[in-house]
């Protein structure tokens, strides 16, 4: 399950669905989930049936109440259809959890490995913490670590450069394994 609270940037289609949307996804905690689920079902029905915006924001719903494997197939028909550039990568980010929590390790690191060598943002952090993840439960834990360390190191008051280095040594030095 992924927390859905980003920014999803520029409005796409029309001002009211998607604040409409926007004001539900803010009141998530006031709902149950399968109520929730339902409230975004009844936004979504409103979109023509090829709209990968729409098709984002239902596996988003289903992914935010722990619907993992019914979220799945909406994130890869948003992908199908063509998200929109500013929402790419949360949605990647948000497949690829998915995948992990539903066993397709392989194809998660696939995922994130591919978007963080497509470029750098502001969500290179996270993408580096489900990397991580994807990572230890792929049996990877040195390269987790050795990307975890290395998306901290920044954020450190002292000991960057030294935090850094550890990083790298063991994202190099990481052992291949069989599992995933």
């Amino acid at each position: 399950m992924t927390d859905n609270s980003i920014d999803h940037g520029t409005d796409h289609g029309t001002d009211t669905w998607t604040r409409r949307m926007d004001d539900l996804w803010a009141d998530f905690d006031a709902h149950r989930p399968d109520d929730f689920v339902a409230a975004v079902r009844a936004l979504v029905d409103e979109r023509p049936g090829d709209d990968a915006i729409a098709a984002y924001w239902m596996g988003s719903a289903y992914d935010s109440t722990g619907y993992e494997a019914e979220a799945a197939p909406h994130y890869r028909r948003a992908f199908a259809l063509g998200l929109p550039d500013d929402m790419r990568r949360p949605a990647t980010i948000q497949f690829a959890s998915t995948l992990r929590n539903l066993g397709e390790l392989t194809e998660s690191v696939a995922l994130l490995t591919a978007e963080r060598e497509a470029g750098s943002d502001h969500l290179d952090d996270a993408l580096a913490a489900f990397l991580a993840l994807s990572l230890v439960d792929s049996g990877r834990e040195r390269e987790a670590l050795g990307l975890a360390l290395g998306a901290l190191a920044p954020h450190l008051p002292r000991y960057t450069r030294s935090v850094t280095n550890y990083a790298r040594a063991l994202i190099e030095n990481a052992e291949p394994t069989t599992a995933g």
